[in-house]
């Protein structure tokens, strides 16, 4: 189930805690770049030096990866309109809405906010499995690691006597057929709500960019890279518990 990332910037904190992700989308940089350039219609999207050019990143947490996104995306805009008719970038103003769970920590990210920025900046506290903005209101979405948390536990884990009972184990390599299954069916209707929600936010002609945690068709998790860390780190947890000492 979804819950906020951990807030301020202690030593245990997610703006603390992050770099790897940082790395994974500074390497998603250039398809961004090349997304934008090839892609993106600005006649279709009338942008002229009167518009305002609006971006979302939906899961944004409290930083600093959510603002390298951001300026990504930006750069990428401005070379295009320098690239198209000779328009002007620093006549277009950017809106820029960071999202993520209600319960966000948006004071640490806005005390965070660069001070260079070429944008103005809005909280959207709020799920985004459900409608978090007008219709036709967004020329580009973005949403980094965050899609793969589910915005519930599915029903049929939580029964003790069921046969999802998924009982005295997180390791991906004991899961039960019926297990991944639940899982599977409830992430199924969360990305379907996603994108259905999506649909009516962006404008023709607007773009999203996501990028999710995923293994290749035909491959368990389990003997991937991150199954074997869960393998592991699972393991760890259930010896402790054992110990009592959680």
């Amino acid at each position: 189930m979804a819950q906020p990332m951990v807030g301020g910037d202690g030593a245990h904190s997610y703006a603390k805690n992050s770099s790897g992700q940082g790395r994974v989308m500074e390497r998603a940089k250039e398809l961004i770049n090349e997304a934008i350039a090839d892609k993106l219609d600005l006649k279709l999207l009338k942008i002229d030096t009167s518009s305002t050019f609006r971006v979302a990143d939906l899961g944004c947490s409290t930083g600093p990866n959510t603002f390298i996104v951001v300026q990504n995306i930006i750069e990428a805009i401005e070379l295009k309109l320098l690239q198209a008719d000779r328009q002007n970038p620093s006549t277009i103003e950017f809106q820029v809405f960071f999202n993520d769970h209600p319960e966000n920590d948006f004071n640490t990210l806005f005390k965070a906010l660069p001070h260079s920025r070429k944008y103005f900046a809005a909280g959207v506290p709020g799920f985004f499995q459900n409608r978090l903005f007008p219709k036709s209101t967004l020329h580009i979405i973005n949403s980094s690691y965050a899609l793969h948390w589910l915005s519930k536990i599915p029903k049929e884990i939580v029964g003790g006597n069921s046969l999802t009972w998924n009982r005295e184990s997180i390791r991906n390599k004991r899961f039960v057929n019926e297990v991944a299954e639940a899982y599977s069916a409830q992430f199924k209707n969360d990305i379907e709500s996603f994108l259905n929600a999506r649909a009516q936010e962006l404008v023709a002609g607007g773009l999203m960019f996501i990028l999710i945690v995923a293994v290749p068709d035909g491959i368990p998790l389990s003997q991937t890279t991150l199954g074997v860390f869960y393998d592991v780190f699972g393991s760890c947890l259930m010896d402790m518990a054992k110990m009592v000492r959680i």
